[in-house]
């Protein structure tokens, strides 16, 4: 099934690597012009470190004299602000504003962490509406990790999410790629789009030591788009967080569930 009709649950061993909110907006040219001193004064004990960068977004198509190319994106100005102790990152530029995290621990943390910098960037900056604002979760499973080594991924996660690996008869081993991408409507406002599939996770950071173990990705990329009034913006994400959970559980088995052992 795709939805569950569960109560939301709360796992001790939660597979989420990283959780996403992003709120686009039309460009703000004063934003990549100046520095944002009276932003940062306003969330700095919130968010006391930070580092501005130039993000080289992929080439964008173009017509050149007739002819469809490829040609470079302009850097983006990047402004960066994280916690002290690092779990946190809101990044800001002319178009976006985003909070995510690497050690999710509830949505009432997520969300009573975002209501401070998203108030003053409201306040401070007034954008005409937001165009699309997004909430993604993405899990990793590591069979490893949960006791379940030797366990096949069809006893783990629902066939909609497996595509050639739901079937008996197609040993793990033999399939080179397997993943499932969708999207969906969730209802007349809210899409999600869903990837799904085993494969190896590569760390980027340098001189790292990479995990040979094939983990489980399931991607929940929920959003809302439009011309959304800013003081909608927090009901808007908790209607999103409203749909998160019946995807994932409906997503996982009873099997998996136990072995993510219930909190």
């Amino acid at each position: 099934m795709l939805f569950s009709d569960r109560p939301r649950q709360h796992y001790a061993r939660s597979a989420l690597r990283e959780v996403i909110c992003q709120l686009r907006f039309p460009t703000i040219l004063s934003i990549a012009a100046n520095e944002p001193a009276a932003f940062q004064e306003a969330i700095r004990h919130a968010f006391p470190r930070y580092a501005r960068k130039m993000d080289n977004p992929p080439p964008r198509t173009a017509v050149v004299n007739g002819v469809p190319q490829l040609v470079p994106s302009p850097p983006v100005v990047n402004y960066h602000f994280l916690s002290a102790d690092s779990r946190w990152k809101l990044n800001l530029t002319s178009e976006f504003i985003s909070l995510s995290t690497l050690s999710y621990d509830g949505w009432e943390s997520f969300g009573g962490t975002l209501d401070l910098p998203l108030a003053q960037f409201i306040r401070l900056y007034q954008p005409a509406f937001f165009q699309r604002i997004g909430l993604r979760y993405v899990n990793l499973f590591s069979r490893r990790d949960l006791g379940l080594e030797g366990t096949p991924w069809r006893e783990l996660f629902a066939p909609p999410y497996l595509g050639p690996l739901a079937e008996e008869d197609v040993p793990e081993e033999r399939l080179v790629q397997s993943k499932v991408n969708f999207g969906l409507r969730l209802d007349s406002s809210c899409q999600a789009k869903v990837h799904a599939g085993p494969g190896l996770v590569k760390s980027t950071q340098p001189g790292a030591v990479q995990d040979n173990e094939v983990k489980f990705v399931l991607d929940l990329d929920l959003s809302m788009g439009g011309e959304l009034s800013p003081m909608l913006a927090a009901g808007a994400l908790e209607t999103l967080h409203g749909h998160a959970a019946p995807l994932f559980e409906g997503a996982v088995t009873d099997v998996l569930r136990e072995a993510l052992e219930l909190g």
